[in-house]
C-alpha cells in the first residue's frame, strides 16, 4: 500500500484478464523498484525456504512476474535458478523450463501472486514432468480464494505466502485506504469473485 502496488476501489472495480470484476488490483512488480521492499521480500522468502524447505537445491520462478524475485532469492541462497514459461517457446529448443535442471533435484517455486492458483500449479506440473521434486511454493500475496486452496490441496503442493487478503483488508481499514462500509463488499467479492459485480 505504501508504494501503490495495491489499489482498492470497491466503487470502481477493475476487470482482470479472466473477465472477473474486482475491487482490488495487485501489482507486485512495483516492489522491484523499491530496494528496501524488494530486500524485505527476498529475505522473507529466504527465511521461509530455509525453515520449511531446508533441502532445496533449485529455485524456480514463474514467468514473468516472479522471474526477478526468484533470481534474487536464488542469488541470496547461492542456488541454481530456472524459470518456467506459461507456454513453450515458439522457436529454437521450444523450452518450457529455461535453465539447467537434473531429474530428482528438489525445487521450490517462487510466485508473485496467487489468485485461483491455475498458472502457478501449471509451473509445478511442468517441473514435476521434468523429473524434479517440487518441495513447495512461496508467493508474495494470495487472495485466499477457496478454489485456490482446493487446487493446491489437489496438486499436493504446500504454499507459504508473505501476505493475504484478510490481513490486507484489516491494514487498509486501519490506514484509511478504505471505509468500514467497504468491508462487506470486499468480503463478498472474495467469497465468489466470478459472480461478483456481474463479471
Amino acid at each position: 500500500m505504501q508504494i501503490n502496488a495495491i489499489k482498492l476501489e470497491p466503487a470502481n472495480p477493475f476487470t482482470w484478464a479472466s473477465g472477473w470484476k474486482s475491487p482490488i488490483y495487485c501489482d507486485n512488480r512495483k516492489t522491484l523498484s523499491y530496494p528496501v521492499i524488494r530486500d524485505f521480500i527476498t529475505n522473507e522468502f529466504v527465511r521461509i525456504i530455509n525453515e520449511k524447505f531446508p533441502g532445496t537445491q533449485v529455485i524456480a520462478g514463474v514467468a514473468t512476474g516472479a522471474i526477478a524475485q526468484g533470481a534474487l532469492v536464488a542469488n541470496k541462497l547461492n542456488l541454481p535458478f530456472v524459470y518456467v514459461r506459461s507456454n513453450p517457446k515458439q522457436h529454437g529448443l521450444e523450452n518450457l523450463i529455461e535453465g539447467v535442471t537434473n531429474p530428482g533435484e528438489k525445487v521450490v517455486v517462487v510466485e508473485d501472486l496467487i489468485s485461483t492458483g491455475g498458472s502457478s500449479l501449471k509451473a509445478v506440473e511442468a517441473l514435476r514432468k521434468a523429473g524434479l521434486e517440487v518441495e513447495g511454493m512461496v508467493a508474495i500475496f494470495t487472495y485466499g480464494f477457496p478454489v485456490a486452496e482446493e487446487n493446491f490441496k489437489r496438486a499436493e503442493c504446500t504454499l507459504y505466502t508473505l501476505g493475504n487478503y484478510p490481513v490486507l483488508i484489516d491494514q487498509a481499514l486501519e490506514k484509511g485506504y478504505i471505509q468500514k462500509e467497504d468491508i462487506l463488499t470486499l468480503k463478498k467479492w472474495r467469497e465468489n469473485p466470478g459472480e461478483w459485480g456481474g463479471g
